[in-house]
């Protein structure tokens, strides 16, 4: 790997990233969030995604669901701020509906976690209307689909794939050791990660995104200039802090963070990597807990635990009161 592309990730890499909390500011004024997911099955994902935006430590966060998963998402926190839209499956009525009912317009949104997708065509209209509207946005899990690539290119839009899904998204590239994807390829056991990595980070320059590729190491690679971190530093590696973090519901926890923290963080390459990084403290505080008995919502116990060493407040200058 080109050490000159690689960023080193340390606690004051973390501590430059994460901006200062203005002491007078207002609800809102420290980002606002909507989670887009969830599924006649998978009703807890969008709802680990909620809670860990929460927890990153953005004022409001908007739970877009099916108006099958309310009840359950409502009993479980008062926290929650549900957004149900008619069935099970996302269509384009269902984003429609959506947009309309939408009290504020987010900051970020983050699209996927436990969904069920009608047709693309009803996720391709959702992206396409909150680009409008400004919202910056994260797709994970069921929204990582070849179809997305032309809309969200130049966009700096954060995708977080684990393997499969990488594969499935860029089905149309070149694998990592040059050869065409297709069903018999292995790349699991034929990689090395400077190859993994390398791959990543031309697939970013080339779409003008940032990805999250998780796994035992987290590669993180942008693909367009960033202010807040050096501008040829393109790609950071983070190795995964526990075997614990392979539970079910970790990838939506990570969206969760990363999306709280690109309402402050301004550049997505930043915020992706204090996400991972956070996350994975998180992790390691857990298993120190539980051991190898984690679940993900034992992540999210540790978020505060986690950040709370990073947070900092700033005051204004009286004269700026009106």
């Amino acid at each position: 790997m080109n050490e000159k592309k690689t960023i080193s990730v340390t606690p004051d890499l973390i501590q430059q990233i994460l901006p200062a909390r203005l002491v007078s500011s207002r609800k809102g004024d420290n980002g606002i969030v909507l989670i887009l997911g969830g599924s006649g099955i998978y009703h807890g994902a969008p709802l680990l995604s909620t809670l860990s935006a929460l927890r990153s430590g953005v004022d409001l966060v908007y739970t877009a669901i099916p108006k099958s998963n309310v009840a359950a998402l409502r009993a479980f926190s008062p926290n929650i701020i549900a957004l149900p839209f008619p069935n099970d499956e996302f269509t384009i009525g269902s984003a429609k509906y959506l947009l309309n009912i939408l009290p504020k317009k987010p900051d970020v949104v983050a699209i996927g976690m436990g969904m069920n997708i009608a047709k693309p065509a009803s996720l391709l209209y959702i992206i396409t209307e909150l680009k409008k509207i400004g919202s910056k946005l994260l797709l994970d899990a069921s929204a990582l689909i070849p179809e997305i690539i032309e809309d969200i290119s130049g966009t700096n839009t954060i995708v977080t794939p684990h393997l499969g899904e990488y594969k499935r998204l860029f089905q149309k590239e070149q694998d990592y050791c040059g050869r065409t994807m297709d069903a018999t390829t292995t790349p699991r056991t034929k990689t090395t990660l400077k190859e993994l990595a390398l791959n990543v980070y031309r697939v970013a320059k080339k779409y003008g995104i940032t990805i999250i590729l998780k796994g035992y190491y987290n590669i993180i690679c942008n693909g367009k200039y960033t202010q807040q971190v050096q501008q040829q530093k393109h790609i950071a590696v983070i190795k995964r802090t526990t075997p614990a973090m392979t539970v079910a519901g970790c990838g939506d926890v990570l969206s969760g963070v990363v999306a709280g923290l690109l309402t402050k963080v301004l550049d997505p390459f930043s915020a992706s990597i204090a996400g991972v990084y956070l996350t994975g403290i998180a992790g390691d505080l857990a298993y120190q807990r539980v051991g190898l008995h984690m679940v993900a919502t034992d992540l999210i116990e540790q978020l505060p635990n986690t950040m709370k060493p990073f947070d900092k407040t700033i005051s204004e200058p009286e004269s700026s009161f009106v």
